[in-house]
């Protein structure tokens, strides 16, 4: 029950209806009727997710096996967790030996080190590995590219994926607003604000960083906290709007106050507008050009925020 309920709200917070039957303990007539009742209704696709387990039974086999005699499946995709390692491996290949799946799905592969299980169990079931999951969030499922993940695991960066996450998140209306302020000198914590949510949407810090060429190695063995922003936006939360629109005017007494509002020493708040201030004449230089600017507030973000731990 609990797990149906789970179901239903990660369904409802992607618009996507989940079809259950109380009471009902007959997993292949639940499929038999969402499907049916998906064609009544002129759904085009139906996802039949079936029962995890820890570890393989044969009533798990024989429920998944009617499940497919049942329904047909177009597809049938294999979702394992990559931290299980060679159990994975092995638990994909008495699922294939049974199903004769189309592909795999790995979930929890936010680190390069788990790299591996993904090349084995591609050898031992000859399936091709099609998404990854790399974060907890909803829209951390990526198409699998076999170079990259090897790039990634040689340490080399993954440029071309950092580059496809930032453009998810660009809003071209938001960029003409920023390079605007830019060019003027009116970029402020508002701002500033905007561009740390911008980069906590792409997902885990430690995933993007390991997409720099020369940084994955690097931090390997570093516990990079995702929650070490909140500092940074606890700071600039205690800040009126009007020392957000304009932080020249924070004073001794202000920066007492800010520092005390936010939990924080006075020293930090010191150093995040030294930071900001030089970070806003960089990009003043620059021009404000398209792209330049965002590349420097975001690596900007992400290196005050990794130089404040």
């Amino acid at each position: 029950p609990a797990a149906i309920e789970q179901l239903r709200v990660v369904g409802a917070q992607i618009n996507v209806p989940v079809y259950t039957e109380e009471g009902s303990k007959n997993p292949v007539e639940i499929a038999e009727h969402a499907v049916e009742k998906a064609k009544k209704e002129g759904f085009t696709t139906v996802i039949i997710d079936t029962a995890g387990r820890l570890a393989v039974d044969e009533v798990l086999m024989e429920e998944i096996s009617n499940i497919k005699k049942a329904v047909n499946p177009t597809e049938i995709l294999f979702v394992v967790d990559s931290m299980t390692g060679q159990d994975a491996v092995n638990t994909a290949k008495e699922f294939n030996d049974r199903l004769n799946f189309d592909g795999v799905v790995l979930t929890k592969l936010d680190g390069d080190t788990r790299g591996g299980a993904a090349l084995s169990i591609r050898t031992v079931v000859e399936k091709p590995i099609k998404f990854i999951g790399t974060g907890e969030k909803l829209d951390a499922l990526d198409v699998f590219h076999p170079k990259r993940m090897a790039d990634r695991i040689l340490g080399m960066g993954d440029v071309v994926s950092l580059v496809e996450r930032m453009q998810d998140q660009y809003d071209e209306e938001k960029a003409r607003e920023l390079e605007r302020k830019i060019k003027k000198n009116q970029f402020d914590f508002n701002d500033f604000l905007e561009q740390i949510k911008q980069i906590k949407k792409m997902g885990s810090l430690k995933d993007l960083l390991g997409m720099i060429p020369g940084v994955g190695k690097a931090i390997r063995d570093l516990d990079v906290d995702d929650n070490a922003f909140k500092s940074i936006e606890a700071i600039i939360y205690s800040m009126t709007p009007e020392e957000r629109e304009n932080p020249k005017i924070i004073d001794g007494n202000r920066r007492k106050r800010i520092a005390t509002g936010s939990g924080v020493e006075v020293a930090q708040v010191n150093q995040l507008l030294k930071q900001f201030e030089q970070a806003r004449k960089v990009m003043q230089l620059m021009g404000g050009a398209k792209g330049s600017a965002r590349r420097g507030m975001n690596m900007g973000a992400l290196k005050r925020q990794l130089g404040g731990r």
